[in-house]
């Protein structure tokens, strides 16, 4: 027998596999109406909407159904330890689709016996030992992880095992299966098809360590992708780059070599790329051995924030131009020519019947198109082809507009953005055909806008009331303006007063939350390109038209409509967005259902401090980003914590490896300082916290056991209660600052000032101190702050509350000098 790919042992997880392509096979089920749980009490995670058509289809098949082994199916890659102990296939999917991939590995045990493995899963797993079936856990529930234990029978001259995993596929998908070792017993790996043995480290190092160089890259510059090991041998590299748009379009399919002895490559240049946070599917190929690795890059031309035109009118003109001509192949894009006066060319034809397959088809987030769609059918119906008006006419009135109306989709109607799309679409349908027929719902147009107006109602006394569960998240308040901008200019009277009111005091959070053009801060929910780009994000356009600098790029899920429409934000936000030298700026406020986030910000014009104490602390942070930095030199300089939500810095789970959080911690905010308590719980799947610490535009240095951050004339100090280890391998070198422990404290501190060993010196005067819950900081001229996991803050033991339970900002403006900082 050759020599083993690896050992493993007791705890360990079985991730050496050779994989089949993915099957994906249409699976609607039988259309149906679904119980309408809508009750308008928005929270941030998973919420149980009840069995859609397409998961009773399946119960139904695999309750009768025979699965026969399959081994004649092609390697199409391995999937190699390193990067995620689950063997997972995470995606998302925008109508029902059952998944099915075969996994193929071998192991060896010192003599012929049972293994007990732990299966974890999602979807479900059938796996067969030398041809015969040894185990089948099939629950399928949605993206909820169940748990089995299997005994394989495995022979000391190797047994062959074969897996065949699936999951049924609504909207967000995550697909995986893991199986730990349970037994105290070595049991070799081999792996059928992995290259020679010689070459088999470089080829895991490459796929586990890949990522570009840098944080971004210029249109002038090349997109090199860098490693830590240098290849073994040639070793050619497989990239593929679609488009954000639902049909996704190939934008670079490239191959190109890592020479052996080398540890970078370039990809392509800059500009082969339109600006965006780009995913880049890659596969490592080796003689006949394919090893794929998804990762993802940020494309940015124009890095510095543009000064924009004086007046605003300007800027919108200005910003629906660049939607027009510039914009990615979606409907907003096609709202943008006929407002900006283009003609309805071969382009805009594209972008209509993309957008009419999307709506004939119920795909999810076909909600998000159908108000751009009826709004440019509203304005411009004269300018659409014949025989576009006439498919449009038909799509909007076949579409299903609420849980109520039958349908076999996966359509989500149930978060908080998604309820308000849904609503505006079937009031502007049900208006724009009163007395036509809604083929889903059996209703004539103007009942349809009757029930959407009483809908929208509750939607409205709901966020009046409460605030936004996606509180400041420039993901998902670009979403919110598309069904507000469109209630602003459409919507009755009444309807369109509270869509004003609501979008003000978005505009009003998104200026305090803005430094350096960038709108950030905690967020109710938050992605990847969220954190790392922000110039990229639907939301950074909106800052630059509203308050005058910054950046345009291709997003228009709404731009387009606050380009072309009547709404105006407040014009003294503006000061708030860009505060005056030596200002500071502190605000508090509530969001989110049953005051979810207690929001406190502090901001100056170098450095920007926010953090949510009102996490649920030892809760599941499915996309709660807890607390952030952001500094004004560097449009990327931007630095937060969290405890990984899974193994993998390239994955996609919610909560993933840097937005959200596995495990949310105990938070509080004091001025300028904000203290985290974690309690990770006796056996975490990971046992640290860490830093996001950006390498553009930031010095970083660990000085006296602390995390010194500068960028421009804006300071942060990081401290835990254990030590700050550096990562200096793979994804994240050199941007990772971890701390170890299941009970761990942490300190950030921001200020302003240019020497920063002054304010390291200052920083190692700060004592902080863990007593089993209870956090302590001492040192500080305002005196000793404490964070206890039940009771919350304290300053020198006197219990201080959150300053303002309301959803209405209390914001102060003072002289920095006046600050804790100053």
């Amino acid at each position: 027998m050759s020599k083993p790919l690896l050992i493993l042992n007791r705890g360990d997880s079985l991730a050496a596999w050779a994989l089949s392509p993915v099957m994906a096979t249409p699976f609607p089920g039988i259309p149906a109406p679904a119980e309408d749980k809508q009750n308008y009490k928005y929270i941030n995670g998973f919420v149980d909407v009840g069995d859609l058509p397409c998961r009773v289809a399946t119960w139904r098949d695999i309750a009768t159904r025979n699965v026969t082994l399959d081994t004649s199916w092609p390697v199409e890659s391995l999937y190699l330890p390193g990067a995620n102990r689950r063997v997972e296939f995470s995606q998302f999917r925008f109508t029902p689709t059952r998944l099915a991939r075969w996994c193929r590995t071998s192991l060896s045990a010192p003599i012929d016996r049972y293994c007990s493995f732990r299966l974890s899963t999602r979807g479900g797993v059938h796996i067969w030992v030398d041809g015969e079936i040894a185990a089948r856990f099939e629950p399928f529930t949605r993206n909820s992880t169940e748990q089995s234990v299997v005994h394989l029978p495995i022979k000391a001259a190797g047994s062959d095992i074969v897996v065949l995993t699936e999951d049924m596929a609504e909207r967000d998908t995550n697909w995986f299966f893991e199986l730990t070792l349970l037994d105290d017993v070595p049991l070799a790996v081999f792996l059928p098809g992995a290259p020679a043995d010689a070459h088999l480290d470089s080829l895991k190092a490459l796929a586990a360590e890949v990522r570009p160089a840098g944080e971004f890259t210029g249109s002038n510059d090349p997109l090199v992708l860098e490693f830590d090991t240098p290849a073994s041998l040639s070793v050619a590299i497989h990239a593929k780059v679609g488009s954000t748009s639902h049909a996704k379009h190939t934008m670079l399919d490239r191959t190109v070599t890592l020479n052996a002895g080398e540890t970078k490559v370039t990809l392509c240049r800059g500009d082969e790329l339109p600006d965006g946070y780009h995913i880049i599917d890659l596969t490592f190929i080796l003689d006949d051995t394919r090893v794929a690795r998804r990762i993802a890059c940020a494309i940015i031309y124009d890095i510095a924030p543009q000064p924009r035109h004086a007046d605003i009118a300007e800027r919108k003109r200005e910003a629906l131009l660049h939607s027009a001509n510039e914009g990615e192949m979606r409907m907003g894009t096609a709202l943008a020519m006929l407002a900006s006066g283009q003609p309805a060319d071969q382009r805009f034809r594209d972008i209509i019947e993309e957008t009419l397959s999307i709506i004939e088809e119920r795909w999810d987030c076909a909600d998000f198109v159908s108000v751009p769609l009826l709004w440019a059918f509203a304005r411009y119906a004269a300018q659409f082809p014949t025989d576009l008006r006439a498919r449009t006419k038909t799509a909007l009135l076949n579409f299903r507009y609420w849980v109520d109306e039958p349908g076999n989709d996966v359509m989500w109607f149930w978060s908080e953005n998604h309820a308000l799309c849904f609503h505006v679409s079937q009031l502007m349908a049900g208006q724009l055909f009163p007395d036509s027929l809604f083929t889903a719902a059996n209703r004539n147009g103007s009942e349809q806008a009757k029930l959407a107006a009483e809908r929208l109602h509750l939607w409205f006394d709901a966020v009046e009331a409460e605030g936004l569960a996606e509180w400041n998240s420039s993901a998902y308040y670009p979403v919110d303006f598309i069904g507000l901008l469109a209630l602003i200019d459409f919507a009755p009277a009444d309807i369109a007063i509270r869509a004003r009111r609501v979008t003000d005091r978005i505009f009003t959070m998104m200026a305090l939350h803005t430094l350096g053009g960038v709108s950030a801060g905690s967020m109710g929910r938050a992605y990847d390109k969220e954190l790392r780009a922000g110039p990229l994000t639907e939301l950074a356009p909106f800052a630059t038209v509203a308050f005058g600098k910054g950046w345009l790029n291709q997003g228009v899920a709404s731009l387009p409509f606050f380009a072309a429409g009547n709404y105006l934000p407040p014009p003294e936000l503006g000061s708030l967005a860009w505060p005056e030298p030596g200002q500071a700026i502190t605000a508090h406020y509530t969001q989110g259902y049953d005051h979810a986030a207690h929001l406190s910000l502090f901001k100056t014009p170098a450095v920007q401090l926010s953090s949510n104490a009102g996490a649920k602390p030892g809760g599941y942070g499915h996309q709660q980003h807890v607390i952030d930095v952001l500094f004004s030199a560097h449009p990327l300089a931007r630095s937060w914590i969290n405890h990984p939500g899974e193994d993998d810095p390239w994955g996609s789970q919610r909560p993933s490896y840097w937005a959200g959080n596995g495990v949310l911690p105990r938070a509080a905010q004091h001025e300028n300082v904000a203290l985290l308590l974690y309690d990770l719980g006796s056996n975490p799947r990971l046992d640290f916290t860490h830093a996001y610490v950006s390498q553009a535009g930031v010095e970083a240095h660990l000085i006296d056991g602390a995390l010194i951050l500068r960028s421009g004339n804006g300071l942060l100090a990081y401290k835990a209660t254990a030590p700050l280890e550096p990562v200096t391998k793979g994804p994240s070198a050199g941007r990772e600052y971890r701390c170890y422990g299941k009970m761990i404290g942490w300190m950030a501190l921001a200020a302003e000032g240019d020497d920063i060993h002054a304010f390291a010196q200052r920083i190692a005067g700060l004592d902080l101190s863990l007593d089993g819950r209870h956090l302590t900081l001492k040192g500080l001229p305002v005196g000793t702050i404490g964070l206890d996991w039940n009771a919350g803050l304290s300053v020198d033991g006197k219990a201080v509350a959150h300053p303002n339970i309301s959803i209405e900002p209390l914001i102060r403006r003072r002289r920095l000098s006046e600050t804790m900082a100053g």
